[in-house]
């Protein structure tokens, strides 16, 4: 099984041998709603929080919510909600739970969970007022860890916390949590990169992600693009060695919400265009991903006078119906179009510190040992599959701590 594929089917025993060593508390309820961001950022809070979920022992599941973007305003990251479906195949997730973790149910809605409506009226308040926010690491003596550390304490979060929930019910007065009794507990914002993935071996970090499946109709319009590029490839566009070496696929990251200390446009061609020609694309096609339509149309001149690279965008590929499909969607929703081509290129180069780029190295990595992947050596010469231009110097400031708390 391609592990990397966009399409790949979810492997469950990692995730069943997880849930086998839980101890489960009936009438526990998670929300995993708390994200907001780009894909890669949603996916990874998403995967954290029911990770968090099972350790603490919840057998209900709120079935996640999509914080979304302001269109005018991208670094406006905190709009209205849309459902679980907006980004993700909601059909697998269930599936894949109800393979890996029947003992946790999923729920289209918190009024849905048994209890919830006699708890509000007994206790009569709001349902959201119900709602207990939790930070996880609260549950750990952190002294000596800078607070931007990685979750240290993981083995202990799931006894620690059950231990304040018992004790706070008491000192609360508060009923006993059960079945027709539940507790409702949310995670607080920014708990992204929190659990220290390789904690639960390899073959879970390999696997662990494909829980969450792109939704089926993003993916047709990525394998169109891929099937279009390697089309390109053959063309008279492309010279015969860059022919034969397949697409690239590039990342370029330089839209209006990326940071001002990341890798600017300058520091992205100069290392792409260098790795492009180092890996035999000089004459080849490239497929660009790119939120800033400015900057692509300055990279593809760029590319093409360096090292004669033909670039194209999704944009450029379809047409027609699938064109006006792209043109329906998002900003966010098209960035899952061009994850899932850049997934099926030949070669990639992305930018750390981008949750994108990073996601989508750490995916491509899966596909030559599978569950047996090795972890991405951080700031090397990349895995021969792919490549990641920026600063590795500093472990805070240069946001490596993405690289042990992202699920590939």
């Amino acid at each position: 099984v391609d592990l990397s594929s966009p399409r790949s089917p979810f492997i469950a025993w990692p995730l069943k041998r997880v849930c086998a060593e839980a101890t489960f508390v009936p009438g526990l309820v998670f929300i995993c709603d708390n994200n907001s961001g780009g894909p890669g950022n949603i996916r990874n809070f998403i995967l954290t929080c029911v990770r968090y979920a099972i350790e603490a022992g919840a057998t209900a599941l709120i079935l996640p919510r999509i914080r979304t973007r302001s269109e005018d305003n991208l670094s406006n990251i905190f709009r209205d909600y849309e459902p679980f479906g907006y980004m993700f195949d909601e059909v697998h997730f269930r599936a894949g739970m109800g393979a890996a973790c029947p003992q946790i149910k999923i729920y289209a809605e918190l009024e849905s969970v048994p209890g919830v409506i006699a708890k509000m009226e007994k206790e009569k308040l709001l349902l959201e007022k119900m709602v207990e926010m939790i930070a996880p690491k609260d549950y750990g003596n952190r002294g000596g860890c800078d607070r931007r550390d990685p979750n240290r304490h993981t083995d202990r979060f799931g006894q620690s916390f059950r231990k304040w929930m018992n004790e706070s019910a008491s000192e609360r007065g508060l009923d006993a949590v059960t079945r027709d009794k539940p507790r409702l507990i949310r995670l607080r914002w920014g708990v992204i990169w929190d659990w220290p993935i390789y904690r639960d071996g390899q073959d879970f970090v390999a696997t662990y992600g494909g829980l969450l499946r792109i939704r089926d109709d993003i993916l047709d319009l990525g394998g169109s693009i891929s099937a279009a590029m390697r089309s390109l490839v053959g063309s008279s566009n492309a010279n015969e060695l860059g022919a034969g070496r397949g697409f690239l696929g590039v990342h370029l990251r330089t839209e209006r919400d990326a940071l001002e200390q990341w890798p600017s446009y300058g520091n992205q061609i100069a290392g792409y265009i260098r790795q492009a020609e180092n890996q035999g694309f000089r004459g080849g096609v490239a497929y660009l991903a790119s939120g800033n339509e400015t900057e692509a149309q300055r990279f593809a001149k760029d590319a093409l006078k360096d090292v004669g690279l033909h670039v194209y965008s999704k944009h450029d590929v379809l047409q027609g119906s699938d064109l006006e499909r792209l043109k329906s969607l998002s900003w966010d929703q098209q960035a899952l179009v061009d994850f899932a081509v850049l997934l099926e290129s030949d070669y990639f180069v992305g930018v750390s510190p981008s949750s994108f780029s990073i996601n989508v190295a750490m995916k491509r990595h899966l596909k030559g040992d599978g569950v047996y992947t090795r972890p991405w050596k951080v700031g090397g010469p990349g895995d021969g599959r792919s490549w990641l231009v920026g600063r590795y110097e500093k472990y805070w400031e240069d946001w490596l701590f993405m690289f042990d708390g992202m699920w590939p």
